[in-house]
């Protein structure tokens, strides 16, 4: 039976004519916003709710039309069949992600894997559909609330277009438009009529600005707004993540406000108090008091950090927290230890082999400094003082040969292998190593 179902399936495929280009009837739906605007011009027409319930319908259909029939994970020959042939087909990047495109007068649709995944609007038939559209139905439950239900349903279809229009922006990352379409979906759903507010699209409409103020800082103090909000309506993600979120959007801020900066270490205590073991809240905190003065004493968050990796040991983001953490305190030993775990449960990490490098040199020009300021008697006491700072040193280098095998001729790795065998050039087979470096940084340095 199947079989024979798919054939005929397959029959009428071929049966269908050539595909025409993308169709909308934009004269069609300007033909209905003209009636409607008439109507409200009318005296006697625009006091009945009737008038502006067609109103919202005719700017809800202006808005949609172009991509009503498109949904996640269309294969290509339905898209062809739904809307048309494109224009044109490509390839677009965005992020790490290499998408086939195609586009249409009207959108850019984006594919992965044979399947449609979004989509991005180009060119609108009227600006601001929806914002219309939702206007003309509040007006008409203004004046009469017993159209509740009709206003209802209006607003629902505005509703689950702001959504998918918030998810697939947020997929070809149009992070504006995606909080935008999150935040306008969230503020008709307070509306009296419908009466279902969901805090998550507030929380998604944060994310977006807060991910977009890496490139638009301007982006952070709506991105905060968002994010105040859905706490204010009692929203938490199962993990706390809002509250890393929202620190960002503060500390994104701290230029040109400085009491942001004060907001962003409330934000992650506040976090940090309901979520204690949450790893991005720790990191933020971490971040803000090994890099910010005057904010906090970085020991006040080696309880919170302990306790975290007690019961997540196996995260490395925790201990290289730690690590950062105690090397603010200047307790260079327990930075060496944070990070000689980061080496153990990730191998084949850089940055992990780089900063356990560091954090040796680090701990050598500290005892060496202390060595210089003592006083010796005779030379078995200096030679044997030296010897204990050279040893320090030493253990620097074999972390950073590691780092260099697993990032090779990384420029500030071999700079601080020349620097650092240099100085140990004493050290039997030490001079050799620095010839070798010494080349490779003087070779790097003219590419």
């Amino acid at each position: 039976m199947k079989k024979t179902i798919l054939s005929v399936f397959a029959a009428l495929l071929l049966a269908v004519p050539a595909v025409q280009a993308q169709k909308v009837n934009k004269s069609a739906i300007l033909s209905k916003i003209e009636k409607s605007d008439a109507d409200i011009a009318d005296a006697k027409k625009s006091m009945k709710a009737a008038t502006w319930i067609n109103r919202g319908k005719a700017f809800y259909e202006a808005a949609v039309e172009p991509t009503k029939n498109l949904f996640g994970n269309m294969e290509p020959t339905m898209v062809t069949l739904t809307v048309g042939a494109p224009k044109s087909q490509g390839s677009e990047t965005i992020g790490n992600t290499t998408y086939e495109t195609w586009v249409y007068p009207y959108f850019t649709a984006y594919f992965q894997d044979g399947k449609l995944v979004a989509w991005k609007e180009t060119t609108k038939v009227v600006e601001d559909g929806i914002a219309k559209a939702f206007e003309a139905y509040s007006k008409a439950y203004e004046l009469d609330p017993k159209t509740a239900s009709k206003v209802k349903e209006g607003l629902t279809q505005l509703v689950n277009y702001c959504k998918q229009l918030g998810d697939v922006s947020y997929t070809t990352h149009n992070f504006t438009d995606a909080g935008a379409a999150f935040a306008q979906a969230y503020d008709m759903e307070l509306h009296p009529a419908y009466n279902e507010p969901e805090p998550m699209l507030l929380y998604n409409a944060g994310v977006s600005m807060t991910i977009d103020g890496s490139e638009h800082p301007e982006s952070f103090k709506q991105g905060a707004d968002y994010l105040s909000r859905a706490l204010a309506a009692d929203y938490n993600d199962s993990e706390g993540r809002i509250y890393y979120y929202l620190f960002h959007c503060y500390y994104g801020q701290r230029e040109e406000n400085p009491d942001m900066l004060l907001k962003a270490k409330d934000t992650l205590l506040a976090g940090v108090t309901k979520y204690p073991t949450n790893d991005l809240i720790l990191q933020g905190l971490m971040q803000l008091y090994t890099s910010e003065k005057n904010v906090g004493d970085p020991a006040d968050l080696v309880t919170l950090i302990d306790n975290a990796i007690a019961a997540d040991p196996s995260n490395i983001d925790l201990w290289f927290g730690r690590g950062r953490i105690f090397y603010a305190l200047k307790d260079f030993d327990e930075s060496i230890a944070s990070f000689r775990k980061v080496t153990e449960l990730k191998p084949d990490l850089f940055e992990g082999y780089y900063y356990l490098g560091l954090f040796y040199i680090f701990k050598g020009d500290d005892a060496n400094q202390k060595f210089n300021e003592q006083q010796f008697n005779n030379q078995a006491a200096y030679d044997a003082g030296l010897k204990e700072v050279n040893a320090i040193y030493m253990e620097a280098l074999p972390v950073l040969e590691k780092a260099l095998e697993l990032k090779p001729n990384d420029k500030d790795t071999v700079y601080n292998l020349k620097q650092l065998c240099f100085r140990l050039r004493d050290e039997e087979g030490v001079m050799a190593k620095y010839e070798k470096y010494n080349a490779l940084h003087n070779q790097l340095k003219d590419e």
